[in-house]
């Protein structure tokens, strides 16, 4: 009889990394989908453009270090997919062309390799596109508009203002809680249906890719502080309002429960999550840009490794060294 012997753990599961991208993209159709319908076909450019960066950023990583790479498990496709979300329907194509090869080729390969990249590569790259073009990160169009496939004259837009810069007033937005919900609203182009976002993050989390900890904890601060903080006499639709507009939805569902830059530890992960949601009122209140999701989301990426040495969980038998 021939024993095979192999190093511990020897639990198998089904899981795999493209299972799990599958089913992440799949929770991201329905926003994509709302996406489309308000800002018009151009948001599908502006997506192909950036899935197709960011495939061809791992594509050159991979050749150019010779380290063996995976295409087909599709997690290029859902780096470009998110950062796609996170831009303006209005952006000239050369920003997702450039933001999609840096999240895949920089962040992803050379910060570390898939599963090992201490920050989340679509936000990573959104920070670096708000530096080298502000201009054309903060143009938003009013929804349900007529976009051309090409390049926009920034003339040619009729300009929206976002809920979110209402509120830096501060005051509250003149638009109901149900256009929040609808995405009858100007915004990025994953934001702002945010229906859409949450039949996505319930897909996620029947499918066992993500628990409630991180986006509950996430939301939860988010609801407190705005709630106590209020700038509007009606603290409740003030609390409201924070909670429906911007990226925060985005960022708690599919930005800050990403695997890679996240904490593993079930208490460091929420007290991650109410990281998130701290530094987000923190920067939308006392920031130059009315939204702080993607800094926010960034900051508490480069510490979740402490996060998950300060909460470990103690073995069983062992005593403290």
């Amino acid at each position: 009889m021939n024993l095979r012997v192999t190093v511990s753990p020897h639990i198998r599961g089904k899981d795999t990394t493209g299972r799990i991208m599958t089913d992440v993209i799949i929770a991201l159709l329905p926003t994509l989908i709302a996406g489309t319908l308000i800002f018009t076909y151009r948001a599908l450019l502006v997506t192909a453009v950036s899935v197709l960066a960011a495939l061809a950023g791992e594509f050159v990583y991979h050749l150019v270090s010779r380290e063996p790479g995976n295409l087909k498990n599709m997690s290029a496709v859902v780096t470009g997919l998110l950062l796609a979300l996170t831009l303006p329907v209005t952006v000239p194509y050369h920003i997702p062309l450039v933001g999609g090869f840096f999240a895949t080729f920089v962040v992803k390969g050379i910060g570390g390799r898939l599963g090992h990249n201490c920050f989340n590569p679509a936000l990573a790259s959104r920070a670096l596109l708000m530096l080298l073009f502000p201009v054309g990160m903060v143009r938003f169009t009013a929804p349900f508009g007529i976009l051309p496939a090409g390049n926009i004259d920034p003339a040619d837009i009729i300009t929206s203002a976002t809920p979110l810069h209402t509120m830096q007033m501060p005051a509250l937005p003149r638009v109901e809680l149900t256009d929040l919900l609808l995405g009858k609203t100007g915004g990025c182009i994953g934001e702002v249906c945010t229906v859409a976002l949450l039949v996505g993050g319930a897909y996620l989390v029947f499918r066992k890719v993500i628990s409630l900890r991180i986006p509950g904890a996430y939301l939860l601060t988010v609801a407190l502080l705005t709630l106590i903080f209020a700038k509007d006499e009606n603290v409740v639709a003030w609390m409201a309002y924070s909670l429906l507009s911007g990226g925060v939805m985005l960022g708690a569902i599919f930005m800050a429960t990403d695997y890679a830059s996240s904490p593993v530890e079930q208490t460091a992960q929420i007290v991650y999550g109410a990281g998130c949601g701290v530094l987000t009122v923190v920067f939308r209140y006392f920031g130059l840009f009315p939204e702080g999701v993607t800094y926010a989301i960034l900051m508490m990426n480069g510490i979740a490794p402490l996060l998950d040495r300060l909460f470990a969980r103690r073995i069983y038998g062992a005593k403290k060294g």
